[in-house]
């Protein structure tokens, strides 16, 4: 069973009201209270678990009586418990909303994404410059490394939840570090791919014009979009279900670094076309997976609150 923990601290004129909402929760356990305890903020302790499925009404009421504006709310995953008979009773009455997502931790997840410093640049640099060396060489194994490093998708899926949740200000962010970082990334890569050309690097099957890997790339059609598409579903399902891992980036970064390293290669070596296409291709799958993740957060939490007043009828049913 997913438990969460919360930890509280609240003012002391607010304690009696959170103490009774917490307690009157049938899905609440292991409720403690302590007088006094807390320091910075000064306060009363609170701390109480939870089945992960119950966590959203539980943390929308505590917000709800601003605890987390007047005291301080933490709240965190137990990685492991052995549950009691309460606990597996409560799990027992959430029925199909176990599983349901704590949006909060999705969202500080994203948010956590969300952040740029001057790594972020040199990951999306060095991912440009490794597609570089796998698209004049026709290396897919390359091509995967690149993608692998590639840190984009947390910009992308912030921008995402900014459209969601009506942010501008997140959007803006987003945008800015995605338009900075792939620009820089493309002005390095085409200088290393002028590098490569003027010593004749490039293999002897890309020079005759053998490019099966860039030629994938820099040809966008329906199938490219299709990709970005599930790669956006993907991607948003993994961040609500915490699996997030380096294979599920590799498939995001397919619509992304790829067409960034071909734009870079194609314009050093004077293929127009190709080049145009990367760019078309590149600008299309952003586009893609930010349209699709905002549709795929707002089409999640629609389907878990169907499932939450399902359940709930079904429980009042029930009594």
């Amino acid at each position: 069973m997913d438990l969460i923990h919360v930890r509280a601290v609240s003012p002391p004129d607010l304690t009696e009201r959170v103490e009774e909402f917490l307690a009157d929760d049938p899905y609440v356990l292991n409720l403690t209270v302590r007088r006094g305890d807390a320091r910075n903020p000064d306060g009363d302790s609170v701390a109480c678990d939870m089945p992960a499925g119950a966590a959203n009404e539980v943390l929308r009421g505590l917000r709800d009586l601003r605890l987390d504006l007047r005291g301080s709310l933490v709240v965190e995953q137990v990685d492991m418990a052995f549950p009691g008979p309460a606990s597996e009773a409560a799990t027992r009455r959430l029925g199909a909303l176990a599983g349901a997502p704590v949006w909060e931790q999705v969202e500080a997840r994203i948010r956590s994404g969300g952040r740029y410093p001057p790594s972020f640049y040199l990951y999306l640099v060095i991912a440009g410059l490794i597609g570089s060396v796998g698209i004049v060489t026709n290396s897919q194994i390359l091509i995967v490394g690149a993608m692998v490093v590639g840190p984009e998708y947390g910009a992308i899926v912030a921008v995402a939840l900014g459209l969601d949740r009506g942010d501008r200000g997140m959007v803006h962010t987003g945008l800015s570090a995605l338009w900075r970082g792939f620009l820089l990334t493309v002005a390095v890569t085409f200088l290393f791919s002028l590098l490569i050309r003027g010593f004749g690097l490039q293999s002897d099957a890309f020079d005759r014009g053998l490019r099966p890997v860039s030629n994938l790339i820099n040809t966008p059609n329906f199938f490219s979009f299709a990709v970005a598409a599930l790669a956006g579903v993907v991607g948003i399902v993994s961040l609500t279900e915490a699996r997030t891992s380096a294979l599920l980036g590799v498939f995001i970064s397919v619509t992304t670094i790829p067409a960034a390293a071909a734009l870079s290669v194609s314009t050093a070596f004077g293929s127009w076309s190709e080049a145009w296409g990367s760019l078309i291709q590149l600008l299309v799958n952003i586009a893609v997976l930010i349209v699709v993740g905002a549709l795929a957060l707002r089409s999640q939490r629609a389907i878990w609150r169907r499932v939450g007043r399902r359940q709930a009828v079904r429980s009042r049913g029930q009594t």
